[in-house]
């Protein structure tokens, strides 16, 4: 065990009223709650299937053989 003193923190949330219900504790908390803090969510990931790039077409392939090649999976 080390020597260092114990550090006494304050707590986040004091209920003052003797007679409040846990049922608007619970109210009074989901409020604070709710109220954020913190980073922000990270912005999700851009989905590949509405990438713009999606609609161009791959250029034709020329030469001999192209009309066929160009029916083949890119």
């Amino acid at each position: 065990m080390s020597d260092a003193p114990v550090e006494e923190t304050k707590p986040l949330l004091k209920v003052i009223d003797a007679h409040a219900t846990p049922e608007e504790v619970a109210a009074i908390v989901t409020v604070l709650s709710a109220l954020g803090g913190g980073a922000p969510a990270p912005k999700p990931a851009r989905s590949q299937w509405a990438h713009p790039g999606r609609g161009m077409r791959a250029p034709y392939a020329s030469g001999r053989g192209g009309w066929k090649t160009s029916g083949l999976p890119r």
